[in-house]
């Protein structure tokens, strides 16, 4: 599986950290920067990773802010992302499961390495349930139009 990472600036030792998990885990990891903790836009780094997400590039996307509501924002402003900001695996599981959602954004300055971990790993292991939350996606593409 192809999984595709950025963050910003606070969330760069984050990143780097489950960039790392995930390679020893067996994944196939494309990283989008941000290559240190100098200041940058996070926007950026999401526009990045989203089109990677949506042109089939990558499979699914991890991407890091401060708080992550800034990246999800922006990444939900590319056509074909549903990113979803999740602060425990619960809520990936959820994402997953009723969204199909294809980011997982997560808060580097509220979230410790191990929850990150467990948020990162339930969403890469749960799949889209279908059925009624089915037609609830195929209303958010929608959206898009």
């Amino acid at each position: 599986m192809k999984i595709s990472i950025a963050s910003d600036h606070a969330a760069f030792e984050m990143k780097e950290f489950l960039k790392e998990y995930l390679i020893e885990s067996g994944y196939e990891v494309t990283d989008y920067g941000t290559n240190s903790d100098e200041s940058v836009d996070y926007p950026d780094y999401a526009e990045k990773l989203g089109k990677s997400v949506a042109s089939s590039e990558t499979d699914y996307g991890v991407l890091l802010c401060g708080t992550g509501i800034g990246a999800s924002i922006a990444a939900n402003k590319i056509k074909g992302i549903r990113a979803a900001l999740c602060l425990y695996p619960q809520m990936a599981e959820l994402a997953r499961q009723h969204n199909n959602a294809n980011v997982v954004v997560l808060g580097g300055r509220l979230m410790g390495k191990d929850i990150c971990k467990w948020t990162v790993d339930k969403f890469l292991n749960t799949d889209f349930e279908g059925g009624r939350h089915q037609r609830r996606v195929d209303k958010i593409t929608k959206l898009e139009e």
